[in-house]
């Protein structure tokens, strides 16, 4: 398996690279954000680990670009900073995975095997559906290049709608993941709200199935 490291710190480079060597890994290694972009561009890799702090370009816009380019090679996130809203940000990005260091050895190849095992499979940050965008991590959704305000509710059932796009969703099944298993209510308070989906993003951005439930189109 070909793994690319990304790290400006050249000893901890050169030890992940000899230990990941010693497990069998080909390891080419970049000492900064730049040099990974470029690499990353010219030579098939099975699965990239990127510090965050790096020189010139930090990790997370290496992963957000390459996120953006099509780039779905599995990606784990290494760095010195301890704290949620670090670890929040590198799997917004588009990270995998996430390590802080100092770390086990062992817990890396154990992390990196998983990723290779899930393998490079599409996991786009930004969702899109014919005319629509929506971006999970900011909370924000476009219809074509104009901005839609969305309740957090109205912005929980869209995104729904959006990961199942060109599928017909019934009410039971929209009320499970929308609201909890929970809820009493009356199950037509999904009807509710795809109106007002349908007022903000247009009539045809939701088709009712009679009888099934609802189909995302995003026209």
């Amino acid at each position: 398996m070909r793994v690319l490291v990304v790290e400006d710190e050249k000893r901890f480079a050169a030890a992940l690279r000899d230990g990941l060597e010693a497990e069998g890994f080909a390891v080419d290694v970049a000492g900064d954000g730049g040099e990974g972009l470029w690499l990353v561009r010219e030579n098939p890799y099975d699965v990239l680990v990127l510090d965050i702090m790096l020189p010139g370009m930090s990790g997370y816009t290496l992963c957000a670009k390459l996120r953006a380019e099509g780039v779905w090679t599995p990606i784990l996130m290494l760095t010195a900073k301890d704290g949620e809203w670090d670890e929040v940000d590198g799997l917004d990005s588009g990270a995998d995975d996430y390590l802080t260091k100092p770390f086990s050895y062992a817990v890396l190849l154990a992390r990196l095997r998983a990723l290779l095992r899930r393998g490079a499979r599409p996991r786009p940050a930004v969702l899109t559906a014919g005319k629509l965008r929506l971006d999970p991590a900011v909370h924000r959704v476009w219809r074509g290049e104009s901005e839609v305000e969305l309740t957090a509710r109205e912005h929980a059932l869209l995104e729904f709608l959006m990961r199942r796009a060109g599928e017909v969703v019934g009410k039971l099944e929209i009320v499970g993941h929308v609201w909890d298993v929970n809820f009493d209510g009356d199950p037509n308070i999904v009807e509710v709200y795809v109106r007002r989906l349908r007022t903000k993003l247009g009539a045809d951005a939701i088709e009712t199935v009679r009888g099934a439930g609802y189909r995302l189109t995003g026209d």
